[in-house]
């Protein structure tokens, strides 16, 4: 399939990007990611495998678009949900056995 990526055509098929992804080790996922065999990658060093290029010239929605054209499975951002820290006083409440706050 064909596939501009940083204004340059490439010519990619998914057997050459399982090719190309073969061996290598996935980095630490922090934005958008692909699916790739059975690993996850981060698209950028995808992108970068696959185009030979610099990861600042192209952006990871470009190779999103590729790799979702050619089959692969690419998944968003995973935003961490912040925990919920309880207050001193939910956590004193708690030790003592109340379940709740009773005024």
């Amino acid at each position: 399939m064909r596939c501009v990526i940083a204004r340059y055509p490439f010519d990619l098929t998914k057997s050459g990007v399982l090719a190309s992804m073969k061996g290598v080790t996935p980095e630490l996922v922090t934005g958008e990611s692909v699916t790739i065999g059975r690993r996850r990658y981060p698209v950028k060093q995808v992108g970068q495998v696959i185009t030979r290029q610099d990861r600042r010239d192209f952006t990871s929605g470009e190779v999103v678009r590729a790799l979702d054209r050619l089959g692969f499975t690419c998944h968003d951002h995973l935003r961490a949900t912040p925990a919920r820290v309880p207050t001193p006083l939910q956590t004193a409440s708690a030790l003592l056995g109340a379940s709740s706050l009773e005024v």
